[in-house]
């Protein structure tokens, strides 16, 4: 069709004729002197550019710029000088302007780097050989290109390209990605492109006219103009990515010699808000599931390396099914360490901050507290190996005194960890302090709860539950009265630094929930990303480490934090272990799989997992007070490692580092319905666990467990019933959300279980079942479903 003939046009060919107008520079209007990472004219059309919120302000809201009589130019051009002075905006990212004149390239996201349903570190880490050839005429999405795209766009204010963007990113988070992904969650401008990437969109080459840097014209705009009508001010606040003059702590290491210990280090942070905190969470959450699985591969790593590594020497798996690692490799299993290995933990990767920050959350997927010691003791080896910090070792000090509950370890723990010397630096890597108080606060609480029945000088808790709680807690108020000083006597200063624990409310949320992104407008992606489903829940930001900062306050911050005086707090730290179920698509409904049992506070605990497909496939997880006379059940666990058991391989959690998990995607809900917290009754076993026969056989029957293991008892609690408050953290299959459940304390008999159940957990792992609620296969396939999650736990 030719344009200007008269003839009639179709949809299609009108938008064709647009497009080419954009390729070929025709009839237009404006012309736009962009100058920020790169330098360069646009001709281009101003009823097109107005589709994006930033050019509708600019033209139509009364601006200078909205006037030609002022701004035009002799050839009728109106001419804008836009500074973007954000960096994350490149060259590339003007792939949005394309978009507003429905054309530009497709975009093409490397499957390598997508995480799939047997290789859930992504196929590039389980294979690095592995790439994709990028198809003719697209543009390939790199992390690095989305993150421009994704800052270009919502700086543009253009909501389908922020949305498709962030839904990207969200969707490719992996070990390559996630510690840049973090780093643009928390401002750090994004790295220089690769050799191999394209500087300007694929096919737009031709669209501007780059200009050398000294240029100007009538007008110009800038993301810092404070100058303009108030319209432009509100844009500016709500969708504009600012350039905020902050403090970078990864600075203070490299502190030039000879500068004044009081002059802080400073770097642009460009912060995007909401969208920022979305992409923080699901990094954060990636970290808390797989960061341990992570330090396998680099403590293995070949010490002082450089970056490409040389391929090293495969050893093959002997497991059948899709790869995982052993807890401690021993001959016959040897780590395979991919050659171009990404730093995490080491020193490059994550901050010592985060790290402190990681290893002392409550959603980190290890056993229990002796394993994150663990945990804990090697990441730091690992550091001062490559140097010994001031900085750091100020966060290692914090981490190993705040951030790990050794009150809840055994005693033997207790005294292996007071015997633990630093090969670095010839010191305990915990105070001994710390130690000797963590080891009273566990006398403390035992004496508790063996001496509850005739014990009267115990405060009594509120009239419902008298009887069943122990009256472990205060109120905000009553830690307020505490200190308040008396005539005889001045408060201690340790009591204003005494720690309490929050015991929490029923609520539940969503960490990095990627849904609901498509058609959302800018105010709708903005609101959107505050995943929360209780109001009462505080909105996550990098102050809170995106949500994975443990909850733990001093008696001053309780007070400042709870102007209610209602919260209730525990001066006993909650136990924490984490727990894994295999194979759940095999599952039989009402069937029950166990996770390993452990014991707290003279009680044994366990979770199961339970599949109800009556409209539609719902999960339940319930934490069940396990009797201690009754047969402790067997922990699910991978058929092959049962197989394997005479190899020492650990079936579900082991020793140390957790194993790695080979897990389907799962595509969520949009949003996080309603769920129902129900109670399951006391049960005989023989009841309770009847119908889990046919799963006791440690061998070949899917879903498989292991034979049964019972923890060491130091006492046991008397009581019948006991009141608790519980959070249970669920992880996605690959590990980039996270699906929350805390609970108000309930009474837990002997044989009892609270719990959830819902839709929105692994609903597509469990499928709607076969005829006469069979599951969907009876046999091993190439994957193996695991679902991964963290458990807090507090007697009252």
């Amino acid at each position: 069709m030719n344009p200007g003939t008269g003839s009639s046009s179709s949809p299609a060919d009108l938008q064709q004729h647009i497009y080419n107008s954009l390729l070929e520079s025709r009839t237009a209007d404006v012309a736009l002197h962009v100058k920020g990472t790169w330098q360069a004219v646009y001709k281009l059309h101003r009823v097109v550019l107005i589709q994006a919120g930033f050019f509708n302000s600019l033209f139509t809201a009364g601006f200078l710029e909205s006037s030609p009589s002022l701004s035009g130019s002799p050839s009728g051009q109106q001419e804008v000088d836009i500074v973007f002075d954000d960096c994350n905006i490149t060259r590339a990212g003007t792939v949005c302007i394309a978009r507003l004149y429905g054309g530009g390239p497709p975009l093409h996201v490397c499957p390598s780097l997508i995480p799939t349903q047997t290789q859930p570190l992504t196929p590039s880490f389980s294979s690095p050989s592995s790439s994709s050839e990028l198809p003719k005429g697209h543009h390939p999405a790199t992390p690095r290109f989305l993150l421009s795209l994704l800052a270009t766009a919502v700086y543009l204010s253009i909501p389908t390209i922020a949305s498709d963007a962030l839904s990207c990113i969200l969707n490719t988070v992996g070990p390559y990605t996630v510690l840049p992904y973090l780093r643009f969650a928390t401002g750090v401008p994004i790295e220089a492109s690769d050799d191999d990437e394209p500087e300007a969109a694929v096919g737009l080459e031709r669209i501007a006219v780059l200009t050398s840097p000294g240029s100007s014209s009538v007008s110009t705009l800038t993301s810092h103009d404070t100058s303009k009508a108030e319209p432009r001010d509100l844009l500016t606040d709500k969708f504009h990515g600012l350039a905020v003059q902050k403090e970078d702590p990864s600075e203070s290491d490299t502190q030039s010699e000879g500068e004044g210990e009081d002059r802080p280090r400073y770097t642009p942070c460009f912060d995007y808000g909401a969208v920022s905190n979305k992409i923080g969470e699901a990094a954060v959450c990636w970290l808390a599931r797989w960061g341990p699985d992570m330090f396998v591969y680099e403590e293995k790593a070949p010490s002082g390396r450089d970056f490409p590594l040389s391929p090293p020497a495969v050893v093959p798996s002997t497991r059948k099914r899709a790869e995982t690692l052993p807890s401690r490799p021993s001959e016959e299993a040897v780590v395979h360490v991919p050659p171009r290995l990404p730093t995490i933990w080491a020193r490059g990767g994550l901050t010592s901050k985060w790290i402190r920050e990681l290893i002392s959350s409550d959603s980190l997927f290890v056993k229990a507290e002796r394993e994150r010691y663990d945990l804990a003791r090697a990441v730091v080896e690992l550091r001062r190996k490559q140097g010994i910090i001031e900085d750091e070792e100020k966060d290692w000090e914090t981490m190993f005194s705040e951030g790990i509950y050794y009150a809840n370890m055994l005693v033997e723990d207790i005294i292996a960890i007071s015997q633990d010397i630093s090969p670095s630096t010839g010191r305990p890597f915990v105070p001994t302090p710390v130690l000797q108080a963590a080891h009273w606060n566990q006398s403390l609480l035992r004496c508790h709860i063996t001496t509850s029945s005739t014990n009267t000088s115990l405060p009594s808790p509120s009239p419902p539950m008298r009887d069943k709680e122990l009256g472990l807690c205060l109120t905000t108020a009553q830690i307020l009265s505490r200190l308040s000083p008396s005539e005889q006597q001045a408060v201690p200063d340790d009591e204003k630094e005494k720690v309490y624990h929050p015991v929490p409310q029923d609520s539940s949320m969503r960490l990095g929930d990627s849904s609901g992104l498509d058609g959302a407008s800018m105010d709708q992606l903005f609101e959107h990303t505050v995943s929360l489903s209780d109001s009462k829940s505080t909105p996550t930001s990098e102050a809170n480490f995106f949500g994975l900062k443990a909850e733990r306050k001093t008696a001053l911050e309780c007070i400042a934090t709870d102007s209610t005086g209602k919260t209730r707090w525990s001066q006993y730290p909650p136990c924490r272990f984490a727990v894994e179920f295999w194979d759940i698509d095999a599952l039989k409904e009402k069937s029950r799989l166990h996770s390993h049992t452990i014991w707290y506070a003279g009680n044994l605990f366990n979770v199961y997992v339970q599949v109800v497909r009556k409209k539609g496939a719902q999960l339940g997880i319930y934490l069940h007070r396990q009797s201690s006379v009754d047969p402790i059940p067997g922990a699910s666990s991978p058929v092959q490692c049962v197989r394997e058991r005479n190899h020492n391989r650990v079936p579900s959690l082991p020793h140390h580092i957790p194993t790695s998990v080979s897990s389907p995607t799962v595509h969520y809900s949009p949003s996080i319905h309603p769920r129902s917290r129900s109670i399951t009754p006391n049960s005989a076993p023989s009841t309770s666990h009847g119908s889990d026969k046919a799963y006791q056989s440690f061998g070949n029957a899917i879903p498989a467990t292991a034979p049964p293991v019972a923890p060491v008892q130091p006492y046991r609690d008397p009581r019948p019933s006991v009141a608790a408050y519980f959070a249970v953290s669920c992880m996605s299959s690959t590990g980039s959300s996270i699906t929350r459940f805390t609970s108000v304390p309930d009474v837990f008999s002997v044989s009892q279980s609270w719990g959830w159940k819902s839709s929105s957990l692994r609903s597509d792992d469990i499928g709607e079942g076969g005829e006469d609620d069979q599951p969907k296969r009876s046999g091993p396939t190439p994957k193996e479903v695991s679902l991964r999650a963290t458990v807090l736990l507090g007697v009252v």
